[in-house]
């Protein structure tokens, strides 16, 4: 009913939790687990009977509060609690360790589409109960509004990296390409997430090394069996994340990694005690835009201002190719969705998962904080409409209404009329 996660195949477990497979059978750093199969999740949709409501009208909604709703049976259970015994997560002494329950969809982390932060994942989850309740989340989120075609569900049970710095790499994507890696303070999510503005490095293949060093103002960590955002120390917050060293170490694992998945990759690292964890590798579906100089530029200023020769321009970081003119909406939360409309260009602090099926209307997307390696940046690639990011306030700089252009590419930002009572988008070129 499990699956050690090193035995794990991308045919019975889905992509991410085969892709990590991979990697453990090569002896790289991987955090031991194991799966719940497809197998397990199909065998529980046919209990419920939900192949013959999944399409209906509201099918995905009655079919998602049904898997929450199913009470894990014995066998599962059982399965469950011998898989964190092997882990030393069981009951007794051990019990304390926290273990992060992630999806593995069969249309997850392909090399058409990533489906970055489509599905759910839990982190500090503690217990037999917790983590059945976890999986059926996993299961459920497959029937989720933001969710699109994904067929079968796996689940991934690892042990969870305390990350004290955390981030994401993308491998090179052909020759003279570089490694990029971004890093900040804490877990994972807030760089994943696009929560905070990470640091940039950049390493060549002869080792040459660039970086650029962000104002990291909020961290995530556990507590416990919470995750809890907090400020971080003012001294800490322009410190860079990694030293040189870690980020070409970073960078010749993510070239073994290339190497063993055949491609270049989309890897999420941690580091804990000096101890560097992959935990993700994906391809990468559609590379970011290479750095400008203006928005390099840009990015090590504490703030972005607005240039002296054109009043209305702002200079962010490029996220995702192209170039549209089309009207600002400003969202600040799930409240503000029903006012986005097509060709709508979105202006926000960040982009959470739950999101997503606004980038599939959306004319372009600006963010106040975020990487481009960030799942906001991942996702307009794929939809193929430019992203800028790293606007420090702009969702008080611009106002709903405005006619702007923005150009994904340099990283650049045009008011081109004042408010208006009708949006106009042209779509991206």
């Amino acid at each position: 009913m499990i699956v050690p996660l090193m035995e794990a195949v991308g045919g019975t477990c889905g992509g991410k939790a085969g892709a990590l497979g991979v990697l453990l059978r090569a002896g790289l750093p991987v955090p031991d687990g194991f799966v719940v199969p497809f197998g397990v999740y199909r065998g529980a949709v046919r209990e419920l009977g939900l192949e013959r409501i999944g399409g209906e009208p509201d099918g995905a909604e009655v079919a998602r509060r049904a898997i929450e709703a199913r009470p894990p049976d014995a066998g599962l259970l059982d399965a469950l609690g011998r898989g964190l015994g092997a882990l030393g997560c069981g009951a007794g002494e051990l019990s304390d360790f926290p273990v992060a329950v992630r999806s593995s969809a069969a249309d997850e982390d392909t090399g058409q589409a990533s489906a970055a932060g489509r599905y759910e994942s839990f982190l500090a989850v503690r217990g037999v109960g917790a983590v059945a309740q976890a999986v059926r989340a996993c299961w459920a989120s497959l029937f989720s509004p933001r969710a699109v075609g994904g067929s079968a569900m796996a689940v991934i049970v690892q042990l969870q990296v305390d990350a004290e710095v955390s981030g994401v790499m993308f491998t090179p994507a052909g020759p003279g390409d570089v490694t990029r890696i971004e890093a900040s303070w804490g877990l994972g999510p807030s760089v994943v997430g696009g929560t905070v503005t990470p640091d940039s490095y950049r390493v060549a293949a002869d080792g040459s090394l660039t970086r650029t060093v962000a104002d990291k103002r909020i961290r995530l960590d556990r507590r416990g069996e919470r995750l809890v955002l907090s400020d971080v120390p003012a001294g800490s917050r322009d410190r860079p994340a990694i030293d040189d060293a870690t980020a070409l170490r970073l960078a010749g694992l993510g070239e073994e990694v290339a190497a063993l998945l055949g491609g270049p990759q989309d890897i999420e690292w941690a580091i804990a005690g000096g101890h560097v964890w992959l935990l993700q590798a994906r391809p990468i579906t559609v590379a970011p835009p290479p750095p400008s100089h203006t928005s390099a530029t840009a990015a090590a200023l504490p703030q972005p201002s607005f240039a002296p020769d054109v009043p209305a321009a702002l200079t962010g970081t490029p996220g995702s190719h192209g170039r549209v003119t089309g009207t600002v909406r400003i969202v600040r939360g799930p409240r503000d969705f029903p006012r986005v409309r097509p060709g709508d260009i979105l202006v926000c602090p960040f982009t959470d998962p739950a999101w997503t099926p606004l980038l599939r209307i959306a004319g372009g997307v600006v963010t106040e904080v975020g990487g481009v390696l960030s799942h906001a940046a991942i996702v307009a690639r794929e939809h193929a409409i430019p992203a800028v990011l790293g606007i420090r306030d702009a969702t008080s700089r611009l106002h709903d209404d405005t006619l702007i252009t923005i150009d994904g590419t340099t990283g650049t930002i045009t008011v081109t009329d004042h408010p208006i009572s009708e949006g106009a988008g042209s779509g991206p070129s």
